[in-house]
């Protein structure tokens, strides 16, 4: 008796240690973008306070170092280590890639090249802005990876279909009965059903696999993956907005439009976006003019006129665009989170769709053999 209480309760500890460290590899994923946005937000916090106080941002980097804060983490000190070897912020950054986003990396990247990097700050700040919208709709598909599509639901369908199905018709056999349709139905297309929900379910985690790694797996899928980031309207939006929260920096900052449409393009890390930098750029090479240009990034009439207006006004572009550029967040976060309800609405539906037709080919068959058990 005491063997069977020891047993119950080293199970019941089991369980529960089991359930806090789900829970804590459930935040630990969750808060991912925000961890790293909040490491980001750190450093350039970092950066600003030096630049005011007159330290260049290397020698920034290297105090903070010095003093054994850990609060950047151990990349921030390979950072530092490499600027104490003599190199520039740009080219320490290039060697500890992880560090920052590569988008916020290659703004900073384009402030040391204007001589500047205090114009660019605004520009990398609204890039932070994202990480609590990505949270939030990590949330949606860890609720349906967890409760809906988990790796067990097509062994259970296949199992029924090879196990159990098969003794039904036996059964039936044996009483002269027949098969009812749906039944033969879900037997027929075990395999393919089975198949459709293993694709499912891989589909989330590989989404879930994306989350986790971040950008280094975005980084490693190259043009794919800018292709697919520009073809979706919440990522399209967000480079938009960060490209002409940069573009409008480099004019106030007097960078040429040309050089400015390059290194704009350059700073959001997207070969889409890029190319049609390019093209522009060479469109006002042959005499084009700016806002007519910039059709082949931008072509609403909204951000049209407020750069018009800036051209004409004194607050500078930055501040002419500031009103286009909190429209251009708010949509992407409202097209994030639609997109995310819309992809686990619709996956909870057609796996209720799939389990109800395997339930309802399980209770039909009970049925004829009771039905035909009562006539035998």
């Amino acid at each position: 008796m005491d063997n069977s209480l020891i047993k119950i309760a080293l199970l019941q500890a089991l369980w529960w240690i089991l359930a806090l460290a789900g829970t804590g590899f459930a935040y630990f994923i969750l808060s991912l973008p925000l961890r790293r946005h909040e490491r980001a937000r750190f450093f350039l916090d970092l950066l600003e306070t030096g630049l005011k106080d007159g330290r260049s941002p290397e020698q920034s980097v290297v105090s903070l170092a010095q003093s054994r804060d850990g609060s950047l983490g151990a990349r921030f000190h390979q950072v530092a280590a490499w600027i104490e070897t003599g190199l520039r912020l740009g080219q320490a950054l290039d060697r500890v890639p992880s560090f920052l986003p590569p988008r916020i990396h290659a703004m900073l990247k384009v402030g040391e090249e204007i001589g500047d990097v205090a114009k660019v700050l605004p520009a990398c700040r609204r890039q932070l802005r994202d990480g609590a919208s990505q949270s939030r709709g990590a949330v949606n598909y860890l609720l349906v990876a967890a409760f809906v599509l988990t790796p067990i639901a097509p062994a259970v369908f296949l199992g029924l279909s090879v196990f159990v199905f098969p003794k039904f018709v036996m059964v039936l056999r044996d009483m002269d009965a027949a098969l009812p349709a749906l039944t033969q139905f879900v037997m027929n297309a075990a395999g393919l059903l089975s198949g459709v929900m293993v694709g499912a379910t891989a589909l989330i985690y590989l989404v879930g696999l994306s989350y986790l790694a971040g950008p280094r797996m975005r980084k490693g899928l190259g043009s794919v993956w800018d292709t697919v980031a520009w073809a979706m309207p919440w990522k399209r939006n967000r480079i938009r907005r960060d490209f002409s929260a940069m573009f409008a920096a480099l004019l106030d900052a007097g960078v040429p439009e040309e050089r400015a449409l390059t290194l704009a393009g350059a700073s959001v890390v997207n070969r889409v976006i890029q190319r049609r930098t390019s093209a522009a750029a060479a469109e006002l090479r042959a005499g084009v003019p700016l806002a007519v240009a910039l059709k082949r990034l931008d072509d609403s009439s909204q951000f049209q006129w407020r750069l018009a207006n800036a051209v004409q006004g004194r607050g500078g572009f930055l501040t002419a665009l500031n009103g286009w550029l909190e429209t251009l967040d708010a949509k992407a976060f409202q097209q994030e989170q639609a997109a995310a309800h819309l992809v686990t609405t619709g996956l909870v539906l057609f796996n209720g769709m799939i389990v109800g037709t395997l339930i309802a080919g399980v209770f039909l068959a009970l049925i004829s053999i009771i039905d035909a058990g009562v006539a035998w």
